[in-house]
C-alpha cells in the first residue's frame, strides 16, 4: 500500500510569519498537534505543540513571536510513491509521529502514526513503529 492511499491531503499550513498565538489557536480549533509551515508554497518546516511550549514559552518568547523563531526545520519527509511500510519504518527510525509527504519541496499531504495504525491494526510495522516512536529518550 502507498502512503497516498491514507495520507491527509487537505493539510492546514501556516507561513513563517504566523505568530505562536495564531498557530496555537489553529491547533486548538483543528484538534491537531502540529502544523506544517510553508514559504512561497515550499515546505519550510513543521511546528508542534511541544515546540511552542519548549522552544517558545519556556524560552520566554512572546506569543506574538513569528514561528520562524522556533521552527523545526530539520525535516524528515516522505514521498507519494513511498510504501506505507517504508513510511512507518522512517517514522520509527526518527521517532516522529507525523510524516510530511512532499513532491520536490512542495507539501502534498501528511501521514500520522494514527493513520498507519488505523489502516491495519494487525500490521506489525505499525506496532513496531508505535513502540519505537514511544521509547523515551535517553538522558544526555
Amino acid at each position: 500500500m502507498k502512503v497516498t492511499e491514507i495520507m491527509t491531503t487537505d493539510v492546514q499550513t501556516c507561513t513563517l510569519d504566523t505568530s505562536l498565538q495564531e498557530i496555537a489557536t489553529w491547533m486548538l480549533n483543528l484538534d491537531v498537534g502540529s502544523i506544517p509551515i510553508v514559504d512561497n508554497g515550499k515546505l519550510a518546516g513543521i511546528i508542534t505543540d511541544r515546540d511552542i511550549v519548549t522552544r517558545g514559552i519556556a524560552a520566554q518568547f512572546s506569543l506574538d513571536t513569528p514561528v520562524r523563531q522556533i521552527l523545526s526545520s530539520d525535516l524528515v519527509t516522505g514521498t507519494p510513491d513511498m510504501d506505507l511500510e517504508e513510511a512507518a519504518d522512517l517514522m520509527a527510525e526518527h521517532q516522529i509521529r507525523r510524516l510530511p509527504i512532499v513532491e520536490g519541496d512542495r507539501l502534498v499531504g501528511i501521514v500520522s502514526l494514527g493513520d498507519v495504525a488505523v489502516k491495519d491494526p494487525s500490521d506489525m510495522h505499525a506496532g513496531s513503529a508505535i513502540e519505537d516512536i514511544s521509547k523515551p529518550a535517553e538522558p544526555s
